[in-house]
């Protein structure tokens, strides 16, 4: 049987763009959800069906009625931050960035960033300030959502990482070498 340090190894020598020590699933929390509980179940049920008819207005291409769905969902139960995430989505989608990023720092803050809310709410907004040139504010969001399970977050945030990229790349180099010593030739540093 494998050790976590045995993985971690053939990780990276599989996977040269992710850091040593960085297996996939290793410290993954399963089944991430969001706190509910805390809610009034009938009021709940309102504002889960208003976001289910919200995903399905935003899929048919109906981006204005997904978004006054969301924002309905919001006036039953502005405590909870599913649908200030979905209404974000849809806002950026729309062109309104500014307001996108308004209704992720509520998601973010009202579910204390722990949940598939916040993770999601912290991959929305790691990718638009990624957009905006704020790498470093977009890496902490990254590895915030690494942190709680995402592996698109843990990929985003191994690339905005300088030192990293730099490890990766001359561990990918040396992999290379080894794998093909007649491409590189011995007079090759």
């Amino acid at each position: 049987m494998a050790t976590a340090h045995d993985r971690a190894v053939l990780q990276t020598i599989f996977s040269p763009t992710t850091p040593f020590g960085d297996v996939p699933g290793l410290n993954q929390i399963e089944d991430l959800n969001d706190d509910d509980r805390v809610f009034d179940s009938h009021l709940l049920k309102q504002v889960k069906d208003l976001e289910v008819l919200g995903v399905a207005a935003a899929e048919s291409g109906d981006l204005p009625a997904a978004l006054e769905r969301f924002s309905e969902a919001i006036k039953v139960l502005p405590q909870r931050a599913s649908a200030y995430n979905n209404r974000a989505q849809t806002r950026r989608l729309l062109g309104d960035t500014e307001g996108a990023l308004e209704d992720l720092e509520q998601a973010i803050s009202l579910s204390g960033g722990a949940g598939f809310t916040a993770c999601q709410a912290l991959v929305q907004r790691g990718l638009l300030l990624r957009l905006a040139c704020r790498d470093e504010d977009a890496r902490v969001d990254f590895e915030r959502a690494a942190a709680l399970g995402s592996e698109f977050a843990r990929y985003q945030a191994v690339l905005l990482n300088p030192y990293a990229a730099l490890c990766n790349r001359m561990l990918s180099k040396v992999i290379n070498k080894l794998r093909n010593p007649e491409i590189y030739g011995s007079h090759d540093p």
